[in-house]
């Protein structure tokens, strides 16, 4: 009996070291695969970059259901503005590398900026990385010193505008002139008086415009002031340039009447083309008086998210 129950002992302790021995192998089998997947993972892999924990979190957070552009994060060295550019409004993954180059080359800029620079292709030289004008957005077409018109590109129905709404000889197309009527009239009720001094203009004439300037003033001074042919807003049918009677250009944003149009411009689908403090933006000087028609739904927008064309373009429409 003694025996019998002495090995039952032995068997039992056996069976329990057994068991306990199996139970260990499979946690370190559990560790084992635990710790392979996570090296594995790209949290890991981030981490080993060496981004820390929140800079791991922004990246992977951005990057969630974008399985591409985390690989193209995970083959780049560390770099401490990546994940400060992941939460930028206007970030546009495609511009990653000139957003990283053009920070490295002004360090001083604030990365709102050097996303915005980028996104409309201000890390390039004037008139280089020139693309044709998609003329198929009609309305909403961009044409700027990056964004080009043939030399015969011809708005449909260009109009006259009458000399109660301009000075003699403007023409729009006639939909932006049925809207700035109907914005003319509104100004109107509130004793205002809104006067087009400049509209559409063709390729030749635009190239004339610049070709002036620049003999009088230098090649620079001529491209801030005016665009070159082709480049311009106004061979586009969809511009206007607007002042008040007894009022320059330069000083018709000192009047009420262009008060008037910053409040209201956008309920009619114009928007101030080239605002001030914007200027490295749009790449021209600030000008109170050019007005550009997008249609009321668009310039509502910009109105509302407070940027120029140049961005609204190269973020919600290219």
């Amino acid at each position: 009996m003694n025996t019998k129950r002495k090995t039952k002992i032995r068997l039992s302790k056996l069976g329990k070291i057994i068991i306990i021995g199996i139970v260990i192998a499979i946690i370190m089998i559990i560790y084992l695969v635990n710790t392979i997947t996570y090296r594995m993972s790209d949290e890991y892999k981030i981490l080993e970059l060496g981004y820390n924990d929140t800079e791991v979190e922004t990246i992977l957070k951005k990057t969630e259901k974008k399985p591409a552009e985390r690989e193209k994060i995970k083959k780049l060295r560390y770099n401490k503005i990546i994940p400060k550019l992941l939460n930028q409004k206007y970030f546009m993954f495609k511009n990653l590398e000139r957003y990283l180059d053009y920070a490295h080359k002004h360090a001083d800029t604030d990365l709102k900026t050097v996303v915005a620079m980028v996104n409309v292709k201000r890390d390039y030289d004037f008139y280089t990385h020139v693309t044709n004008t998609d003329v198929s957005k009609k309305e909403l077409i961009l044409v700027n010193k990056y964004h080009k018109l043939s030399k015969d590109f011809t708005p449909n129905q260009i109009v006259e505008i009458s000399n109660q709404y301009a000075y003699d000889g403007n023409q729009i197309s006639k939909e932006v002139y049925e809207a700035y009527r109907s914005m003319w009239n509104a100004a109107k009720k509130e004793d205002l008086v809104l006067i087009v001094n400049s509209s559409y203009r063709d390729y030749e004439s635009q190239d004339e415009v610049w070709n002036s300037l620049e003999q009088a003033s230098g090649e620079i001074a001529a491209d801030n002031k005016a665009a070159r042919a082709g480049h311009s807003e106004h061979q586009t049918g969809l511009a206007l340039d607007i002042v008040t009677y007894n009022s320059l250009n330069n000083e018709f944003d000192q009047t009420k009447e262009f008060k008037w149009l910053q409040k209201n411009a956008h309920k009619y689908g114009f928007i101030l083309r080239f605002p001030k403090g914007k200027e490295d933006i749009t790449g021209y000087n600030y000008e109170s008086w050019h007005y550009r028609y997008v249609g009321i739904e668009t310039a509502t927008k910009i109105h509302n998210l407070n940027i120029t064309y140049d961005e609204y373009y190269a973020y919600y429409l290219e």
